[in-house]
């Protein structure tokens, strides 16, 4: 029986049977996650199987970076806000194209069907630099307190990319939504490639799990069992 069909017979069967369906598949899914949860994966941004890959770079990327392209390459989006994920990055000139964006619960009553949440979402921004081979890098970028901060910091945000010992390498700026053309994407075999090492949902979703935050975890234990 595939995933569908089984889905389709939970949701036929009444409420007290699709409740206790629910537990049991969320349980089976994060035993297999916690299965794997000690082997940390990265996001690979190429096609392929480029030799240069054995001496990828690392961009460590908070929860509100949201990266959606890299050398023109769009980015896999993932099931949780917040979540912060590693990218590998191949030695030489990279271009990632990413936002920010922060989450802020409303205060007050929410009426029926509106969201229980504000989102503030930056303009998209790009940095492009030379990567180094085996070099880990991350964002730095003022981060707001507050809702009104996030607000106004939205039209003028910009971020620079630092080395682990601080080295400035690269500042953002608007994306204007042309990719580099010094950048040729590498192909596989078949010209298809997965966002993460391993190709299917199950696996994205198990590498997901293993770079998520105990605070993530709990995120989206609480969703699981909504």
């Amino acid at each position: 029986m595939t995933t569908f069909q089984v889905l389709s017979f939970i949701k036929s069967r009444p409420v007290a049977v699709k409740q206790v369906a629910r537990w049991a598949l969320a349980g089976l899914f994060l035993a297999t996650l916690a299965g794997c949860s000690s082997n940390a994966a990265r996001v690979e941004t190429w096609q392929g199987s480029p030799a240069a890959a054995t001496n990828a770079a690392t961009l460590e990327t908070p929860g509100a970076i949201k990266v959606s392209q890299v050398n023109g390459r769009n980015m896999t989006n993932f099931l949780m806000d917040d979540l912060a994920l590693d990218y590998a990055l191949l030695p030489g000139e990279n271009e990632v194209v990413f936002i920010n964006k922060t989450i802020w619960a409303k205060s007050g009553v929410v009426e029926n069907g509106e969201s229980k949440v504000h989102v503030i979402k930056s303009d998209p921004q790009v940095v492009r630099f030379t990567v180094e081979p085996g070099t880990v890098y991350r964002f730095r970028y003022d981060q707001p307190k507050t809702r009104s901060e996030a607000e106004s910091m939205r039209e003028d945000f910009s971020a620079t990319v630092i080395t682990d010992d601080g080295k400035v390498v690269a500042e953002s700026s608007v994306w204007e939504g042309r990719p580099a053309a010094d950048r040729t994407p590498v192909l596989s075999n078949d010209g298809n490639a997965g966002a993460v090492s391993g190709g299917g949902a199950l696996d994205t979703l198990k590498a997901v799990w293993a770079t998520a935050s105990e605070e993530e975890k709990k995120a989206f234990l609480r969703w699981a069992f909504e």
